[in-house]
């Protein structure tokens, strides 16, 4: 097979690949954490047309009702959303951006997730088939990058982010980027990774839990939400550990040590979410162990020092989580 160029994508061929959709809807949202009773703060679509043209896009804030989470990340404070339209008030809106079209997003389970679970509480679903996960594309395009991070990705292409975390200018980047991969999967004939979606119905039967970010984010005391729970056994194997500046893989082994910002079943239900083995103490076979205070001296930390495991902040492994490498031959 010819080597392609991977940073300059070659004329669409003609014809274009049998079996490629129609139409894309790439998008990205911005919440007020990672775990499933989180709320999108924003969203953002751009539609492209069969071969990666962008034919429109849009934008709009969501208050949550509940603290927004980590400004730090997003930049959306309870008072600049305090106005905006809720979830099922924008919900007509965005299906209609939707509708018949690929979901393509980077680290699409994330957003498909997020974007599944708001419109079960609004006691609809979201009119999406299929996803299309950009990590995904990329490492089946073989594209030579650094880590999976959408910079990472927007740099290749000499695509240039304006307000990292903003969802409109993440969606920019992100369709700017697509449109490369895709003309390179094309040329190559390359079957596109498509995943199915399916409606979540979690929501539709239960009462949305109450607001309670104000204590997850250090603001008031810590309350016990839920009782603790068996998870069920992570299907992927073990890769090994955390490689410095790389990402978290599918099946990496987890473990957590101290208070955390965020509550701890938050973090440890949304590492398992994306296919990470949630452990409750450190090994020689764990990958990463998480701290509030990475150079705290508790046992764990020490532990895993002494076997070479490293030790990372919460911050750093809620960013990486938004960015989980999926298992060898599994699809996002």
């Amino acid at each position: 097979m010819t080597m392609l160029d991977n940073r300059t994508a070659p004329p669409p061929p003609s014809p274009w690949p049998a079996g490629y959709p129609e139409g894309y809807a790439v998008v990205d949202v911005e919440t007020t954490g990672l775990g499933k009773d989180d709320r999108i703060v924003s969203a953002a679509v751009y539609r492209l047309d069969a071969r990666g043209e962008v034919q429109d896009h849009w934008y709009s804030p969501v208050n949550p009702q509940r603290d927004p989470g980590p400004v730090w990340i997003h930049g959306l404070t309870r008072a600049m959303l305090a106005d905006a339209p809720l979830f099922p008030e924008i919900a007509g809106e965005l299906a209609e951006r939707l509708a018949g079209r690929v979901l393509v997003a980077h680290n699409a389970v994330f957003d498909w997730s997020m974007l599944a679970r708001e419109y079960a509480r609004a006691r609809s679903a979201a009119p999406v088939d299929h996803r299309l996960c950009t990590i995904v594309l990329a490492k089946e395009l073989r594209l030579p990058l650094a880590n999976h991070k959408l910079e990472s990705l927007a740099a290749h292409y000499g695509v240039v982010q304006q307000r990292a975390h903003h969802a409109l200018d993440d969606a920019r980047v992100l369709a700017e980027a697509f449109r490369p991969s895709l003309h390179l999967a094309a040329a190559a004939e390359l079957p596109l990774p498509l995943h199915t979606c399916r409606p979540l119905t979690e929501w539709v039967d239960s009462a949305v839990p109450a607001p309670r970010y104000g204590a997850l984010y250090g603001s008031g005391p810590r309350s016990g939400w839920r009782p603790a729970r068996r998870r069920p056994a992570c299907p992927y194997p073990n890769p090994g550990r955390l490689a410095p500046d790389g990402p978290l893989v599918q099946g990496m082994r987890v473990a957590f040590s101290g208070d955390t910002g965020i509550d701890r079943e938050l973090l440890e239900d949304r590492a398992t979410d994306a296919g990470l083995h949630v452990a409750s103490s450190v090994s020689r076979l764990t990958s990463v162990l998480v701290a509030n205070d990475p150079d705290s001296p508790t046992g764990k930390a020490v532990k895993a020092r002494a076997y070479g495991t490293p030790v990372i902040g919460e911050r750093e492994f809620t960013e990486l989580l938004k960015a989980v490498t999926p298992a060898s031959g599994v699809h996002g």
